[in-house]
C-alpha cells in the first residue's frame, strides 16, 4: 500500500482538527477541554521549531557563504534578493488596494454591526497592547531599524526568535569572515558547522512527524477560541476580498515559477504544500521556517548556499501577504469610518508605509495588526477612532492571519526559487527521511 504524502497527512490532520473543534463548541466542557488536554500538543510542536530555528539559520547560513568561495557572489546574491523582495511586496501592496477599491466591502458594513464590534472588541486588552506596540514603533527614529539589526549581545540576539535579524547579521558576519582567513584555519569550524547543519535537519524530519496530530491540535484550539461566529459571518464579503487578493499573488508565484524556473507550477505547490499547511496553523512565518528550508533544499532543488540566506532574510523582511492585508484593512476601515479619507495621495500613502513596515514587522502570530496601526497613523487617520476601526477586523484577524502567513511563506519560497535559477544553483531535488540511516532489519 502506498504511503500517505506528508502533505495529505497534514491536510487530513488539518481536517479532524477543525471538525473536532466545531464538535467541542457543542458541549459547555468542549472548550476548556480542548485548551486542557488538545492544545498542549501544537504547543510543543511549535515550540520544537522555534528551537531549531536559530540553529539552523547559524549552521545552514555559515555553511551556506563558506561554499560561495568568492564574497562578490554573496554580494550579487544579497542585491537580488532584497531587489525582489521588495518587488513582490509592492505587487502585493497594489493587488489589495485594487480589489478593495473594486469590490469595497465596507460598503456592505451596517451600522449595528460597527457599534456591536466597538462594543465587543474596542476596549480588549490584545487591542490597546497592538496600539502600545505600534506607537513604540513609530516613536523610533527613522535609521532605528538599522542600529537595531546590529546586536550588542550574540548569545542573546539567539534566546530571542523575535531577534532574528540578529542572528542573520551576526552569521553572515561570521561566514564572510571566515571566507577571509587561511582555509586551513577556517576548516576546523566549516567541518562543525556543515555537521551541525546536518544533525539539525535531521531534527526537522524527526519534527514533521508530529506534524498531522499538531496541526489537528492548532486548528481545534483556534476553532474553540472563536467567540462570534455571527460576527464573523457580517465581516465575510470584507474577509472574501482578502482572500481573493491573496489568491491573485500566488497566481503572480505561479506565473513566475512557469515562465522563468520552467517548473510546473502544481509541482511546486506539491513540493511545498507541508510548509504553507503548517504556516497555514501556526500563524508564524518564523516557526515554519526550518520545514520551508527544508522543502525547498530538499524537495525543490535549491543549493544550500541560496536556500540558506534567501529564506531567513525573507522570513524577516518578505511579508507579501500581511502588505496586502495592510493594504485592504486600511481602506475597508476607511470605507466604514472614514470615507473622506479615500484619496489618491493617502492610498500612495499606504503603499510606502505598508513596505517599510513589512521590513521591520516580527514573523510572529498579530504582527500585521501593529503594522495596521502605523499604516493608519501614516494617512492621518483620526486616532479616536483607531480602537473601533481595529475592533471593525479583529473578530477575523485570526483566521486571515492563518492566510496570510501561508502567502508569506510561498512567497519566500518563490522568491528562493526564481535567485537559485538565476544563479544557477536550481538542481534536482535530494530527499532524505529521517530513517535512512536507521539500521533496517
Amino acid at each position: 500500500m502506498k504511503k500517505l504524502a506528508l502533505h495529505s497527512k497534514i491536510l487530513i490532520g488539518m481536517l479532524l482538527g477543525a471538525l473536532l473543534g466545531f464538535l467541542m463548541l457543542q458541549f459547555s466542557w468542549g472548550k476548556p477541554f480542548v485548551q486542557n488536554w488538545i492544545e498542549p500538543i501544537g504547543a510543543v510542536f511549535v515550540r520544537m521549531l522555534k528551537l531549531i530555528a536559530v540553529p539552523l539559520i547559524i549552521a545552514s547560513l555559515v555553511k551556506g557563504i563558506s561554499d560561495l568561495k568568492d564574497i562578490s557572489k554573496f554580494k550579487t546574491m544579497g542585491l537580488k534578493t532584497i531587489l525582489l523582495y521588495v518587488t513582490t511586496t509592492v505587487l502585493s501592496i497594489s493587488i489589495g488596494l485594487t480589489v478593495v477599491n473594486v469590490f469595497k466591502p465596507g460598503e456592505g458594513v451596517s451600522k449595528e454591526t460597527v457599534v456591536h464590534l466597538k462594543n465587543t472588541y474596542a476596549s480588549s486588552n490584545q487591542i490597546k497592547a497592538r496600539i502600545e506596540e505600534a506607537n513604540k514603533q513609530k516613536e523610533s527614529r527613522p535609521l532605528q531599524f538599522v542600529v537595531d539589526m546590529v546586536p550588542e549581545n550574540a548569545i542573546k540576539a539567539m534566546s530571542n526568535n523575535k531577534l532574528m535579524l540578529q542572528v542573520i547579521f551576526f552569521t553572515i558576519f561570521l561566514g564572510i569572515s571566515l571566507l577571509l582567513v587561511p582555509e586551513k584555519q577556517a576548516k576546523p569550524l566549516k567541518k562543525f558547522f556543515d555537521s551541525l547543519n546536518a544533525v539539525v535537519l535531521k531534527m526537522v524530519d524527526l519534527i514533521m512527524l508530529m506534524a498531522p496530530i499538531a496541526v489537528l491540535s492548532l486548528l481545534a484550539t483556534v476553532i474553540v477560541a472563536t467567540n462570534d461566529l455571527n460576527v464573523l459571518l457580517a465581516l465575510l464579503r470584507y474577509a472574501a476580498v482578502v482572500v481573493f487578493g491573496l489568491l491573485l499573488v500566488v497566481v503572480v508565484y505561479l506565473i513566475l515559477i512557469m515562465l522563468y524556473s520552467k517548473k510546473s507550477p502544481i509541482w511546486f505547490l506539491k513540493q511545498i504544500a507541508p510548509a504553507q499547511l503548517l504556516a497555514f496553523s501556526t500563524s508564524s512565518s518564523a516557526a515554519t521556517l526550518p520545514v520551508t528550508m527544508e522543502r525547498v533544499e530538499e524537495h525543490i532543488g535549491v543549493d544550500k548556499e541560496i536556500s540558506s540566506f534567501v529564506l531567513p532574510v525573507g522570513a524577516t523582511i518578505n511579508m507579501d501577504g500581511t502588505s496586502l492585508y495592510q493594504a485592504v484593512a486600511s481602506v475597508f476601515i476607511m470605507q466604514v469610518l472614514w470615507p473622506e479619507g479615500l484619496i489618491f495621495s493617502n492610498q500612495l500613502v499606504i503603499v510606502l508605509t505598508a513596505l517599510m513596515a513589512s521590513i521591520g514587522s516580527a514573523a510572529v502570530p498579530g504582527a500585521g495588526m501593529v503594522m495596521l496601526v502605523i499604516v493608519l497613523d501614516a494617512i492621518g487617520f483620526p486616532k479616536e477612532l483607531l480602537p473601533i476601526g481595529l475592533a471593525l477586523i479583529f473578530a477575523v484577524d485570526r483566521p486571515l492571519d492563518m492566510l496570510r502567513t501561508t502567502i508569506n511563506v510561498t512567497g519566500d519560497a518563490t522568491v528562493c526559487m526564481l535567485i537559485a535559477k538565476s544563479e544557477g544553483k536550481l538542481g534536482n531535488p535530494r530527499v532524505q527521511n529521517w530513517d535512512d540511516n536507521y539500521p533496517k532489519r
